[in-house]
């Protein structure tokens, strides 16, 4: 391997393109369709840059068809790219297969990495003897991964018999048996209960702080994305859309934001905008030119959202509290999924 100190995954310029034969209608075309084939080229992946430095946990998301799922067959070696260059943990994953596998781990939420057919503790001791983990290693290793999956009561199971949940669990431990400095997660919590998926994420969190395991999570359920990652990379028709940080992706992307507040005592009248007749006279000047819209509850409960970003909740908590006594706030945010429907249709940044 490479410098740890430089970046885990690097892709620059990363494209995969599919042929595609089309059918011609009718028998004529059909008979046509014999001798000559009409071929289109697909582009699946479009001039894809993305780097991880050891230790992230990013999510990557994006529709159905979005190219996600072909990113992480090329960085997994699993696809060869149309053009590019692509280098994880210092292999070129499709060059060095043999010892590249060995550095990374892999979970497909539809795909077993186990035996079907036999338990899984036999299915543990294959993959040792694959991935060539000393002894010793593969013991500590392995004891924590059960003790903390809660997979004691497993190992005798062959794997056809284990519920989604349980195999969930058990493939989660099978790519991390090696404890890889990188792991690929493509949708590990589908059709999990609340129960599960809350389990597997405390795991993972754990893993990443204990070993600084890198992580890539592909999935669809965006409260996944919002638990364990501080980094979002949002594709879509192969190409990135967006890169960075989550709680900028918010701030950036979520538009105006609501504060509800409940006071200790009634307020009666607030008039557009945030010009308060209820307040003293002194408030009202600097108050009235603040970037606020109210909506009255009752005389105790008001909302106010923010079309600012530049005004931060802190300070507006701070400055409206200086002249009204509030009881209790809270801050409803725009949801991330609205957030993600905003840049996949094409909308501008809040305030660009």
């Amino acid at each position: 391997m490479e410098d740890p100190t430089l970046p885990i995954l690097e892709a620059r310029h990363l494209t995969k393109e599919f042929k595609r034969y089309k059918s011609r209608p009718g028998l004529a075309g059909a008979f046509r369709d014999l001798f000559t084939r009409q071929v289109t080229t697909f582009r699946a992946v479009d001039d894809v840059n993305l780097t991880l430095e050891p230790g992230e946990m990013v999510g990557y998301i994006g529709p159905n068809g979005a190219g996600k799922s072909t990113t992480i067959k090329m960085m997994t070696g699993i696809l060869v790219p149309t053009s590019g260059d692509l280098r994880v943990n210092g292999f070129v994953p499709w060059r060095e297969r043999e010892r590249f596998v060995r550095t990374i781990g892999v979970v497909f939420g539809q795909r077993s990495q186990l035996w079907w057919d036999i338990a899984v503790r036999e299915s543990y001791s294959l993959l040792q003897k694959i991935y060539r983990v000393p002894d010793d290693q593969y013991r500590r290793h392995f004891g924590e991964l059960v003790d903390v999956l809660g997979l004691s009561e497993l190992m005798d199971i062959p794997v056809r018999k284990l519920s989604l949940g349980q195999r969930m669990r058990c493939e989660l431990a099978a790519a991390l048996l090696h404890n890889p400095p990188l792991v690929f997660l493509d949708e590990p919590t589908i059709g999990l209960d609340v129960v599960v998926k809350l389990r597997i994420r405390e795991f993972l969190h754990d893993v990443n702080r204990r070993y600084g395991t890198t992580i890539l999570l592909t999935t669809h359920d965006l409260s996944d994305i919002e638990a364990l990652c501080q980094r979002v990379v949002i594709l879509d028709q192969g190409r990135i859309l967006y890169d960075g940080g989550l709680d900028d992706l918010r701030r950036d992307w979520a538009g105006e934001r609501v504060v509800r507040m409940q006071f200790a005592q009634p307020v009666p009248a607030l008039a557009e905008p945030l010009t308060a007749a209820a307040l003293d006279s002194d408030s009202q000047p600097l108050l009235g030119r603040l970037p606020v819209r109210w909506t009255k509850e009752d005389d105790l409960t008001w909302e106010a959202v923010l079309t600012d970003q530049h005004l931060t909740v802190s300070d507006f908590l701070a400055l409206v509290a200086s002249y009204h006594p509030v009881r209790d706030i809270s801050v409803v945010e725009t949801r991330l999924e609205e957030v993600i429907r905003r840049i996949y249709e094409g909308g501008e940044p809040h305030g660009a």
